[in-house]
């Protein structure tokens, strides 16, 4: 399906009936949802539930075994994708940083674009000091990776995953490894992305958050999606008792 089909009153992003197994154990089990442009969808739920898998399947890291899902209508496990194609339209965040420690956070953010878009390295670097500045680490072109605190790496991994001008963020439990300190720069750094308009769609445990910045929470479990609504409705008013049990034990 050849993305100049898409228009932005279709999702960006949609799954649908996704079934995902790591050999006998199915992950995902018929998972569906949509995003639409612009939108924040939170994906929430208990360890072992499916959701790193889930976005990992979004741009390709994980296969599906039947289903599926598109980005701006390219079909993500097409075998004929183009995956640069596909890198391009979906930018990823891990909770791990992943930085090259012998490179400079500068240095870190302009390497995907001069190495795999081939975009002239002056450009790009004016591109990444702005990025770096949109992430609030102005000064901190030249610092090594050994030299930033856990949440200043994960900005710079944000730059750099920014740096590629995606129209989609994925964010798999970005706060997960970081002291309660360096947490909230992180958070405050994607909220700034939302509010400008960037779709993001985060795995997350920071329930405050994903109630002050989220359009949509889903909530799965056992590889299925239990419950999902506006995060006015999902935290005061869930229906299932898997949702309320979990909720209960987290707020």
């Amino acid at each position: 399906m050849a993305s100049s089909s898409w228009t932005p009153d279709q999702p960006i992003v949609a799954l649908t009936d996704v079934h995902k197994s790591f050999g006998d154990l199915e992950v995902l089990k018929g998972v569906s949802l949509s995003v639409m442009k612009g939108e924040v969808i939170c994906i929430i739920g208990p360890s072992g539930s499916g959701k790193s898998t889930l976005i990992r399947c979004i741009n390709a890291l994980n296969d599906i075994q039947s289903g599926s899902i598109t980005v701006e209508g390219l079909e993500v496990h097409d075998p004929d994708l183009d995956k640069l194609a596909l890198r391009k339209k979906v930018g990823m965040v891990f909770q791990q940083y992943n930085l090259f420690p012998h490179k400079t956070a500068l240095q870190n953010i302009m390497m995907a674009p001069i190495k795999v878009l081939k975009e002239p390295a002056d450009q790009v670097r004016e591109r990444a000091r702005a990025l770096l500045k949109k992430v609030r680490l102005e000064g901190k072109e030249d610092a090594y990776p050994g030299e930033l605190s856990g949440g200043q790496q994960q900005r710079v991994a944000i730059a750099r995953a920014l740096a590629m001008t995606p129209d989609v963020m994925l964010f798999d439990e970005v706060t997960a490894a970081l002291d309660p300190e360096t947490v909230k720069e992180v958070l405050v750094t994607i909220k700034d992305l939302a509010a400008d308009g960037m779709t993001c769609i985060l795995v997350t445990h920071e329930m405050g958050f994903a109630r002050e910045v989220a359009d949509h929470i889903y909530f799965t479990d056992r590889g299925v999606i239990v419950e999902h609504g506006p995060p006015d409705t999902f935290f005061k008013e869930a229906k299932d008792p898997r949702t309320k049990e979990f909720l209960s034990q987290i707020l």
